[in-house]
């Protein structure tokens, strides 16, 4: 499932391609057709995202929310500008390390950071992703939409394909504060101490295991499986361990290394969770997941710091991966 970084990312998309100019939508499934019309012909004045969801403001009030889901994801083609916070110095695309340095861009074999397809990997993904180099050019503008496109959003330079998402509908602002009003904290829309102390005191009272409390987006929006077990490593927590059990200073440790994570996840378009990675050992993590995870996807593997074997387990019908030594 695509996580918050992933869509903190196509929202801006959004605001740099689209917010400002007059869209045509339509529904190439056909499933979609009713809400297509009604935003249909209007100018797109925001794009936001709160955790895993996107929402989109028309100039007569009107939104449209996406949730991606498991199998969600949106293609981008035409004259695409990238986001400016990821664009280096001579315009290309680049992607900032942990330590403040921007970077050639490097895209990993699934094209998780692609400018042209963000969301769940997919054959379709992964073909665009391999045509995505300099020489890159579609030969028709607006391409034939390919497979079960949900709903296309054009302008006369950019085309958006949504396919497989779990939610799209049209609402109104009033629908839209309730279903942000359901959602925890965003440390990217809401870096302020009184988010922080929301996320705190809700965990705090909890009796639940904090590997369940991290993926219930009414405590905190946007950690999806990859991110709950790496920030639970690198916190050294038990993914069991209650959340009541554990201290202010543990709960608000998890939030400031959550936005840490988030940011680099949306900075570069891509999980990784390794810190003070240099030169080939960046280039190499960038390039392959396996190589930027400490415990995700790594079951039976021997743990880089004690050796131990990974573990993997099920916790809420979603796969759950630690080191039983070092997160005792």
């Amino acid at each position: 499932m695509p996580e918050g970084h992933s869509v903190h990312r196509i929202a801006r998309q959004f605001q740099r391609n689209f917010v400002g100019s007059r869209v045509s939508l339509s529904s190439p499934q056909g499933r979609f057709v009713a809400g297509a019309a009604q935003l249909d012909g209007h100018v797109m004045t925001d794009a936001r995202a709160v955790g895993k969801q996107m929402f989109l403001e028309f100039d007569h009030d009107l939104w449209l929310r996406v949730h991606l889901g498991l199998y969600g994801a949106w293609d981008f083609s035409g004259e695409i500008m990238m986001d400016a916070t990821i664009a280096s110095a001579n315009g290309r695309m680049g992607q900032t390390n942990q330590r403040g340095t921007t970077v050639p861009a490097i895209l990993d074999s699934a094209g998780e950071n692609s400018l042209h397809s963000i969301g769940a990997p997919r054959r379709t993904r992964v073909r665009m992703s391999e045509q995505e180099k300099e020489s890159y050019a579609p030969e028709t503008f607006p391409p034939e939409p390919i497979g079960q496109v949900r709903v296309r959003l054009l302008t006369d330079t950019v085309c958006a394909d949504l396919r497989g998402p779990t939610a799209c509908e049209v609402l109104e602002p009033a629908q839209v504060d309730a279903v942000i009003a359901k959602l925890g904290p965003d440390p990217i829309l809401d870096p302020s101490i009184e988010a922080e102390d929301r996320f705190v005191a809700t965990v705090r009272k909890k009796s639940t295991p904090i590997g369940l409390i991290l993926m219930d987006q009414s405590v905190v929006s946007g950690i999806g499986n990859v991110y709950r077990a790496e920030l639970l490593f690198r916190a050294g927590l038990n993914p069991y361990a209650p959340g009541k059990s554990l201290t202010d200073d543990t709960v608000r440790a998890l939030w400031n290394d959550w936005a840490h994570l988030l940011t680099i996840g949306v900075e570069t378009g891509q999980m990784m969770t390794m810190d003070n990675l240099e030169g080939d050992a960046y280039s190499l993590a960038m390039a392959n997941r396996a190589d930027r995870h400490w415990v995700y996807k790594r079951e039976g593997l021997p743990c880089r710091v004690c050796g131990t074997h990974i573990t993997l387990e099920e916790m809420g019908a979603r796969k759950l991966y630690w080191c039983p030594s070092c997160q005792r």
